[in-house]
């Protein structure tokens, strides 16, 4: 006995497919994450730049700068029988500019309170290294939470699942977050070198209070 050929289920009235891309005005803008200028310092575990460390870099960033005319102008002077006044007078005023541009650096990286911020339902970071606004995210809207180097420094970096995630927090931040994307594969990065807290602290924090809702490494 030959059976019909089984057909395809028929569709209700009125249905359409799921459009297999974007719609014509594209995907609707992600939803705005709370942001503030300042971390609150409420939270469980806050973590803060440190002064002292930044200071101790500039510093001996700014001697290793200072040396090598010091020393050329130096042997100048020794073997031209020269008065070494005037030397001294250009260190000086080049120590002077350097040590002001170094403080100012300083206290941008300090003065903008906590760098990051964590809690049993996220965490609040900071979207600039200097003063800038800080951004919540709840642990299931974080991809991964990773560590990378960079020269002196070594951030922690938070990774968000909607990489549209701060991008409408204005044009210093755009630009700040399009170059830690090249270096750092995230614009939201805190300090763990330069913390006034150590690695292991900060980093056993994050896997405590995450409890295995975003991916660790």
């Amino acid at each position: 006995m030959t059976m019909p050929p089984q057909q395809p289920p028929v569709p209700p009235a009125g249905w359409q497919p799921a459009p297999a891309g974007p719609p014509p005005g594209g995907w609707p803008p992600p939803p705005p994450v709370p942001v503030t200028k300042r971390i609150p310092e409420d939270q469980p575990f806050i973590v803060r730049a440190s002064a002292g460390k930044r200071i101790l870099q500039f510093g001996l960033l700014t001697l290793f700068v200072l040396a090598v005319p010091a020393c050329s102008l130096g042997l100048l002077a020794f073997t031209s029988g020269e008065s070494v006044l005037p030397i001294l007078g250009v260190l000086g005023a080049l120590a002077v500019f350097m040590g002001l541009l170094f403080g100012l650096q300083v206290y941008l990286l300090v003065s903008g309170g906590p760098v990051l911020a964590v809690g049993p339902a996220g965490l609040w970071i900071k979207t600039r290294p200097t003063r800038g606004q800080a951004v919540w995210l709840p642990w299931e809207a974080i991809e991964q939470i990773y560590t990378r180097r960079w020269a002196f420094d070594k951030n922690v970096c938070v990774k968000p699942r909607d990489p549209r995630t701060g991008g409408n927090l204005g044009a210093f931040t755009a630009v700040d977050s399009s170059m830690q994307q090249l270096v750092f594969g995230t614009g939201l990065t805190a300090p763990l070198a330069f913390a006034d807290r150590p690695e292991r602290e900060i980093m056993g924090a994050i896997v405590h209070f995450s409890a295995g809702r975003t991916f660790i490494r």
